[in-house]
């Protein structure tokens, strides 16, 4: 990749139409989206995203911002957390996404406490200090310029807050590895196709597991971005990892 270039799943791109190409997958498997993950992963992204939010340290009164928000899960779990007093800003590119979420959690009686904002996790349409905390799960590697999103973060948080990104990562356990690239490769793309009529969306979202930082060079991105005493925890040998930093 040179400057003007960036990465698409493992096509090479002008850096200016990647937004556009991740919005198109996001808006062709909206509809079908959880359901999706639920075949992909085994059911297991729902424990993932629920040991997110039991170890993130949010508290009664705290204001979240959860980035990459779509369909609401992180948002349904952090809402008890946050309490009456609390609230959280579920923020996401895609306005199909938003929808959904949206609609889901109203019709769970879901609605005091949130609020629902298409945004650009790269330019966040909101003051300095502003958030307790800041959540992403699975979605930090499909922004384009993942450095400024960081720091975006970072900015948002008050002094004390922490940022938290649950996002697939790099296995550790070399037996696992051929057969997650067969689910991944193989499995994923043909689900994607009788699942939701688009092997392609699928196709992208296995490669871009592959092109996501590692654990290492993530939390080194943390640390340049200005996160203090970030921490890196693997789950489900490294499949999935979370990283979480704090701003002094």
């Amino acid at each position: 990749m040179n400057e003007s270039t960036t990465h698409f799943g493992y096509r090479e791109v002008p850096l200016t139409e990647k937004q556009k190409l991740v919005g198109a997958v996001f808006t062709s498997v909206a509809a079908r989206y959880d359901l999706m993950n639920d075949l992909m992963s085994f059911g297991m992204h729902r424990l993932w995203k629920r040991h997110f939010v039991a170890s993130s340290g949010v508290r009664a009164g705290d204001r979240v911002l959860d980035l990459a928000g779509g369909t609401g899960d992180i948002a349904a779990l952090l809402l008890p957390r946050v309490g009456a007093t609390g609230s959280v800003v579920v923020g996401d590119i895609n306005a199909a996404m938003l929808g959904v979420g949206r609609d889901r959690l109203t019709d769970r009686g879901l609605v005091r406490g949130l609020d629902w904002a298409q945004l650009n996790a790269e330019a966040l349409p909101f003051p300095d200090g502003s958030f307790d905390a800041v959540t992403i799960a699975f979605g930090l590697r499909n922004v384009t310029d993942k450095d400024r999103a960081l720091a975006e973060m970072q900015r948002v948080l008050k002094p004390g807050g922490r940022a938290l990104v649950l996002e697939f990562s790099r296995v550790t356990a070399p037996a696992l590895a051929p057969l997650y690239d067969l689910h991944s490769f193989r499995v994923l793309p043909r689900l994607g196709q009788l699942i939701a009529g688009d092997a392609d969306s699928y196709r992208y979202l296995a490669e871009s597991i592959r092109k996501h930082p590692d654990q290492a060079t993530l939390k080194a991105m943390m640390e340049a971005a200005g996160f203090a005493h970030v921490e890196v925890r693997n789950l489900s040998a490294g499949i999935v990892a979370i990283h979480r930093g704090y701003r002094l």
